[in-house]
This record gives structure tokens, sequence and C-alpha cells, in this order.
């Protein structure tokens, strides 16, 4: 509850029933704009993977995953994915995906031990999405460029909504700002990582934040990624590490900076390595995933994941996010929003 953010006079600018159609416009219009944008295919994606093989995504290394026995496996166990982030790129080899071209899916993720507030719940649905691209692509200026073509999309998706609801004004900027995690944390060396993003997404309105996972220059990261899927420690513009970052705006609604999307290009094979042994966790490259990587059977490739109720409720103009999804939240965050006019699901 201490972190729940209760806006000052805050009145929902749609109802229910609007919120609905609004919610079913958002998706339709913004996964056909994807699709079309980076040309990936929509595939069916599992809810849930076996343990024990590498594939499930590990977030920060700490977060528990739901898993469960299965009697006709002999109760071995399967995990509800946290994200699709290594299966996708699987996917790219299974289906025989060209270069330049790749996928997208809805996923849909459990995270209990997710800290619940206004952005954060227990259920995570999000696009995870994954292309397929060239050696030659992995730079800089490749993630940039695909960056800016994914926040075209957003910008467009944010014209559709002021057409369907006049009442809700478009705040974002027609280009987003690039800026690496070491600039960000030089222009404020006296705060902490999330105060960086208030600041710099307050300005700017639409950043994207590069080089997340790996140390800054006080030693410090600005925020943990797993060592096998982005790549955070190939050196991009001016020597400074990392080809992945954060898509990040501002959010009126709330007054602080608001994640939309986690993205990078990913590992190649000497990254890997290099990052599992950053993190002591090179006991993971007899796993099924990182043998493939490492046998050189997957493409190389760059993706990401784009929230699903984070950008509703970001377009929506929304103050939580459990007015945008149905899920679970503690009784007295339920009561104290239902007394400030947040109606939650």
């Amino acid at each position: 509850m201490s972190q729940l953010i209760i806006p000052k006079g805050y009145r929902p600018i749609l109802d229910i029933k609007q919120t609905e159609l609004g919610i079913k416009k958002i998706k339709d219009f913004f996964q056909g704009s994807l699709s079309a944008e980076l040309r990936l295919r929509r595939v069916t994606a599992p809810l849930f993977v076996m343990q024990g093989t590498g594939i499930n995504d590990d977030l920060n290394g700490i977060e528990r995953p739901v898993s469960f026995p299965i009697k006709d496996l002999g109760d071995r166990r399967a995990e509800v994915v946290h994200s699709l982030a290594k299966w996708k790129r699987m996917m790219l080899a299974d289906y025989g995906i060209e270069a330049g071209y790749g996928l997208y899916t809805d996923m849909n993720a459990i995270r209990p031990d997710e800290e619940m507030d206004n952005l954060h719940s227990l259920y995570v649905d999000q696009w995870d999405w994954e292309r397929h691209i060239n050696k030659e692509d992995r730079t800089i200026e490749y993630l940039k460029d695909i960056v800016s073509r994914i926040y075209s999309v957003i910008y467009r998706t944010e014209y559709v909504v002021y057409e369907m609801f006049p009442s809700i004004k478009p705040s974002l900027p027609e280009k987003i700002t690039f800026i690496h995690a070491e600039e960000l944390r030089q222009l404020y060396p006296n705060l902490t990582p999330k105060e960086r993003e208030n600041e710099i997404a307050k300005k700017y309105k639409a950043v994207f934040i590069i080089g997340i996972g790996g140390p800054l220059g006080d030693g410090k990261k600005h925020d943990g990624r797993a060592p096998d899927y982005d790549d955070w420690t190939t050196p991009g513009e001016n020597g400074l590490a990392g080809l992945n970052g954060d898509i990040i705006v501002w959010n009126e609604v709330l007054g602080q900076s608001f994640e939309i999307s986690s993205m990078g290009i990913r590992v190649d094979k000497e990254a890997l390595l290099r990052q599992l042994a950053m993190t002591n966790q090179e006991q993971r490259k007899e796993l099924y995933f990182h043998k493939r990587l490492l046998e050189g059977s997957l493409p190389l490739s760059i993706g990401g994941g784009i929230g699903q109720s984070r950008l509703c409720m970001f377009f929506l103009k929304k103050a939580h996010v459990g007015e945008i999804q149905a899920s679970i939240w503690p009784d007295d965050m339920r009561k104290t929003c239902a007394e400030n006019n947040i109606p939650l699901i």
C-alpha cells in the first residue's frame, strides 16, 4: 500500500463500457500496425514450459515461477512462463523465419513475486515479439531504428484513441529521445535510477534508455537483466556497453515515468558466454536453450515485450492497471481505490 499512488481529484474519463471498447480498439490497431511495421507473423504461445530447460525467462534471477507436477510425465514439473524471451528465439529457428521477418504472440504470464501497485500485477499480458536479423544488424544504429519504428506505432495508436474519444488528449512527442544509462547517471549523479527515469521522462515525454543490465561508471546497474537474452555488454556508441533498453514515457495521470517496453538485440555466442561468466551462472551452458544457442542452431535476433494492459492504461488515462485487467488485489488496496474513484475490475 505504501507504493500506491492516488492522483489528486482523479476521476476516470471513460466508464467501464467505454473502457472495454477502448481496450479492444487499442489492441486490434496496435498489434496489426506492429505486425506490418516490423513484418511479424502471429504465432500461438505456451502458457507453461518444462522446468529445467532454461526456456523460461528468469527476469532478475530471483522471482519464483508458478510450478506444478504433470501426472502423465511422472510428476515432472512445468512452470508458468514469466515471459517468452527465449522461447520466441527458438520459434524463429523452428518456423524457419528468414532475416528481416519475425513473429509476435499474445503472452500471458503469472508473476507471484510482483510487488503490487498502480503498475504491477500478478497477471502480465504483453505482445512478445522477435525478429531474425543478420550479423551486420547487431549495432546500436539498428537498435535505434527498430525502437523508432515501434514508437511510431505507439504514436499513431494514441491518435486513433483521440479520434475515438476526443476528450482524451494526445501527450506524446512525434519522436522518441535516446540516452544511454551511463549518460543518464552522469546527468543526475545524486539520484536513484528510478528518479533519473522520472527526470528524463518528464523532460522529453518519451525516451529510450540504452544499456540496462551491466554495471555503470559507479559500479552499479541501472536495472537488472538476465544474462542470456538481451546483450548488455557489447559496446555501442562512444564505447558504452549495451544493445538493449527500455521505452519509457511520461505518465501525466500518475506524475511519473512509465515503462512501456523492454527490448534489445539478443546475445550471440560470445555475449552469452561473457554475461554468464560475469553473473557466475556458467552452469546454464548445459541447459537446452543455451546448448542450442552455443551450437549455432538459433538465429541472431532482436526482440522484446510490449505491455498490453500498460499501453491501454496509458492511452485511456487510467490511474491503476486494475482498471484495465482483472486480477487479485489486496483488500486494503481495493478499499482505498474505491474511496478515491479508482474502480478496479
